[in-house]
């Protein structure tokens, strides 16, 4: 067990928690900071729980002095694209000035390894469907601007201090546990495996279906949906690699191939065996048509080899995760 502890900020959520179990299971020292507003505390399985915010840098201060922080793994930040386009300043305040006070504290501290939860929405409209790392960033959303101003920063402070990071730009994040010890389980959540779950369940009427006259092979969406236990892999292995004096660097994370929104209920209908209910809508604002990683980069780098790379494995441990929820939820109602 090393001596030191990694930070983990927005912990208690989705991704965050994946990580963290993948990490506690190698004996790391884990200090976990989320403020609750999305993530729930029994989602983390490993370390030392504080509730606050990455915004508080008194607090952030103390917990990277009083436990001797070597690592950030910074995952806090508000993920919702239509919110986004809504309310732009929420966004802004949460992902990029709280990124900043982080950064600060992080100066101060002489930390030397860090790990931002980006986005494949910092590339916007594509004109091939496929973006690598090199492919000219231009986001349509508040969302993917905000991480963007976030990545720059990152960037401009390691040029300028002896931090060294790794980006991470996460595709279409999908999938639960396969232990089924924690699962995405946010509220009102908009990604579409998991809302798709969700109505095969009868948790919700109906899966709303954002434009079909894109001009993709059936005019749905198309995604690089790639397992969450494959992206906190990720994670791990770009500890690792910052450990061994690897120099900054940023990476796609997804497979290098998509589905259709199709390709995903029809996915679900074959896993749950029984077909969803289905209402298409028109296109919703800042939702690009196709969206697929170029992923070479990664592997080469960090020597990553995802395990889950099968859309149906995907839906599978969605589906089953929600079916543990559903039972939860009864459970709780009978005591």
């Amino acid at each position: 067990m090393t001596k030191s502890s990694i930070l983990i900020t927005g912990g208690a959520g989705y991704i965050g928690s994946h990580v963290i179990k993948l990490l506690g299971q190698r004996k790391e020292n884990i200090i976990v900071l989320d403020d609750l507003s999305s993530g729930f505390e029994t989602s983390v399985l490993y370390g030392e729980f504080i509730k606050g915010s990455t915004g508080d840098q008194a607090l952030v201060d103390n917990i990277i002095k009083y436990n001797k922080v070597e690592s950030v793994l910074h995952f806090a930040a508000h993920t919702i694209v239509p919110e986004s386009v809504e309310n732009p300043l929420k966004y802004y305040k949460n992902n990029t000035c709280c990124t900043r006070n982080l950064l600060e504290c992080c100066t101060a501290a002489g930390i030397k390894q860090f790990i931002f939860s980006s986005t494949a929405a910092v590339y916007g409209e594509l004109k091939t469907g496929f973006a690598s790392e090199d492919t000219p960033t231009a986001p349509i959303n508040p969302y993917g601007s905000s991480k963007l101003m976030s990545e720059q920063m990152i960037r401009d402070l390691s040029q300028s201090s002896s931090l060294r990071h790794v980006i991470l730009r996460y595709f279409n994040v999908a999938g639960s546990d396969p232990d089924g010890l924690i699962g995405q389980s946010t509220r009102n959540a908009t990604l579409l495996i998991k809302v798709a779950a969700e109505v095969a369940l009868g948790k919700r009427a109906q899966l709303k279906v954002f434009g079909t006259d894109y001009t993709t092979p059936d005019g749905t969406g198309v995604r690089d949906y790639i397992h969450v236990t494959d992206l906190a892999s990720a994670h791990v292995d770009a500890l690792d690699y910052l450990r061994n004096n690897g120099q900054s660097t940023t990476l796609n994370c997804g497979y290098g191939h998509g589905f259709s929104v199709n390709d995903v209920i029809n996915a679900v209908n074959k896993v749950h065996g029984t077909a969803i209910n289905v209402q298409t809508m028109p296109r919703r604002a800042g939702d690009p048509a196709q969206l697929v990683s170029v992923a070479d980069k990664i592997q080469q780098t960090l020597g990553w080899r995802p395990q889950y790379d099968d859309l149906e494995f995907i839906v599978t441990t969605s589906l089953a995760w929600e079916k543990k929820l559903s039972e939860l939820k009864a459970a709780e109602q009978t005591l």
